[in-house]
């Protein structure tokens, strides 16, 4: 009998989903007003145009009150480490 193991891709939508859910919120409106991010910058994280940054993370998790690793799980994120891009 074989086993297949399933492996999570990255999906920014089904973090902000479990994000509204957990939070009690209704739409994606509501939920940018909690994370202080425009609808803008909210649709291009759920079409892929922009990735979630570490502080944007850091910042849903104190929201969602939970752990960094829980949600990079739901995120689909699988690195060992979580890298901080530097701009100079």
């Amino acid at each position: 009998m074989e086993q297949t193991i399933a492996i999570s891709k990255y999906d920014p939508n089904r973090l902000l989903n479990t994000l509204m859910e957990r939070l009690g919120l209704s739409g994606d409106k509501e939920l940018s007003q909690r994370l202080n991010i425009s609808t803008k910058v909210l649709r291009k994280i759920r079409s892929g145009e922009l990735t979630i940054s570490a502080s944007m993370l850091l910042w849903m998790a104190e929201c969602a009150q939970t752990t960094i690793e829980e949600l990079r799980g739901i995120l689909g994120d699988r690195r060992r480490k979580l890298r901080l891009s530097y701009v100079i």
